[in-house]
């Protein structure tokens, strides 16, 4: 990625001279499609996978006693 290059610019304000502004785009979007892509490309067996691995933890937490202990 060497011509996606992000430019920081520096305030040269009295009271905010080192403060960097970050470019506006932090690439959330193309992080998030790029997570969707992966999940379109399993199998039907790791889907599957997934899916019982998530049914379980929800049951597990479901389940599960919270106590409440205060400092001392």
């Amino acid at each position: 990625m060497v011509g996606d290059e992000k430019k920081y610019t520096i305030e040269e304000d009295d009271d905010l001279s080192s403060v960097v502004n970050e470019p506006e785009d932090f690439g959330f979007e193309k992080a998030e499609n790029d997570l969707l892509r992966a999940a379109l490309k399993r199998t039907y067996k790791e889907r599957f996978l997934v899916m019982t691995t998530l049914m379980k933890r929800s049951v597990m937490f479901k389940n599960a006693k919270i106590t409440y202990k205060p400092y001392d």
